[in-house]
């Protein structure tokens, strides 16, 4: 009888350490960083490698680490997407509304571009659409480099699809995007620009005008012209 007491007791103790490790493994983070779809260098000579690397690895991380600790802390946000967050953004505290706007904006940024080999054009359609909204294409990059230039302080600048169907211009604050309840024009984004001063300064120090001229080097037409065909599908 004391063979089996000592058998079992021995079995708990063996067994405690790897329990105890189960209990203290932490749950997964609810969003996590995405890799960039290029190597960090491969805008130049537009964006340069360090900028890439720091606003990449740096400020966007920064975002899902803030935006993951002040979900963890709230239970009536579990489960929530990201897409679901930014849409009630207007009834979340700062905390949430601007790091899950981070979070959002980067990761479609970084899908906006590719490196000036493969920018290439914009599709028929989108063309066409541009033309109809604003003239031309290059009356188009006018009317968004003043809108990035003339938002003030940190922001974004977008080209939405509107409700009507319609092409857009749009610039708005911080972190907030066109998808928000909070946006003063909303929209389905199709392509957007990060005028943040960390997404330029190294390179363009204040001349955020120069950024924006050479930023249309590596826009990403084809990701673009996809949204667009994706926005108009499902009107």
């Amino acid at each position: 009888m004391k063979r089996i007491v000592l058998s079992l007791a021995f079995a708990s103790l063996a067994a405690a350490p790897s329990l105890a490790l189960a209990q203290a493994t932490p749950a997964p983070a609810a969003f996590t960083l995405p890799a960039l779809p290029y190597a960090a260098d491969a805008l130049e000579p537009a964006i340069d490698a360090q900028t890439m690397t720091i606003h990449h690895d740096k400020h966007h991380q920064a975002y899902v680490d803030a935006l993951n600790k002040a979900v963890a802390a709230d239970a009536a946000l579990a489960g929530q997407s990201l897409e679901q967050l930014v849409a009630r953004a207007g009834t979340l505290p700062a905390v949430v509304r601007n790091n899950a706007g981070g979070h959002w904006n980067h990761s479609f940024f970084w899908k906006t571009m590719a490196s000036p080999a493969q920018a290439g054009a914009p599709s028929p359609a989108l063309a066409t659409a541009i033309a109809d909204s604003f003239g031309s294409l290059d009356t188009f990059k006018a009317a968004f480099k003043e809108a990035g230039t003339k938002r003030f302080g940190s922001g974004w600048v977008w080209l939405i699809v509107g409700a009507d169907g319609k092409l857009a211009i749009t610039s708005t604050p911080n972190q907030d995007n066109p998808l928000m309840d909070v946006a003063e024009a909303k929209g389905t984004p199709i392509l957007g620009n990060d005028v943040w001063e960390h997404a330029y300064y190294l390179k363009y120090q204040n001349r955020r005008g120069d950024y924006l001229d050479g930023w249309w080097q590596v826009v990403n037409w084809a990701e673009v012209s996809r949204r667009y065909a994706q926005a108009m599908a499902k009107r």
